[in-house]
């Protein structure tokens, strides 16, 4: 059986954090606010992944009340989510995502967030699909408040 599950996040931008996208750090003035890195990118992915095998969300797995998932890297979450893929013996097959963000360019990276997303969650790095588009100055990505991320994962179950 064939499950798509779909993911969404947004963080705003804040000086004095380090940017993290897909697992990269990127230069840039501000970075990502949030409990965790707030890689936007990462945990939408994520919450396609749980959303395809009908698990709850990346807040129910790690609660920004926890601290011990303070600065913790997406990439945690990522393989968590692969983990409880592999626990109803399933496959992942695809994820595909959308960075939204008018800066900075994301293209020169997109290969290495890609190879980082396929690691964490053990898939080949051309199951990973993205891309990048701006929200042409309209709306707080727009206005460079923040970044928002869309994604959606393909998983096979058992029937």
């Amino acid at each position: 059986m064939n499950r798509v599950g779909i993911g969404y996040d947004v963080h705003r931008l804040k000086k004095g954090r380090a940017l993290i996208l897909g697992g990269v750090e990127i230069p840039h003035n501000t970075g990502l606010d949030g409990h965790s890195d707030a890689d936007v990118l990462m945990h939408a992915i994520c919450d396609a992944v749980l959303g395809a095998i009908g698990e709850g969300d990346i807040g129910q797995f790690f609660p920004n009340t926890d601290p011990q998932w303070r600065d913790a890297p997406s990439k945690v979450f990522l393989e968590e989510a692969a983990r409880q893929v592999a626990k109803q013996n399933g496959k992942l097959v695809n994820v595909d995502s959308m960075l939204i963000a008018e800066e900075p360019k994301i293209g020169p990276h997109i290969e290495a967030m890609k190879t980082n997303i396929a690691s964490a969650l053990g898939i080949p790095a051309d199951s990973v699909g993205i891309k990048a588009t701006t929200n042409e100055t309209m709306g707080f990505a727009g206005r460079g408040e923040g970044m928002a991320a869309h994604a959606v994962a393909s998983v096979q179950l058992p029937d």
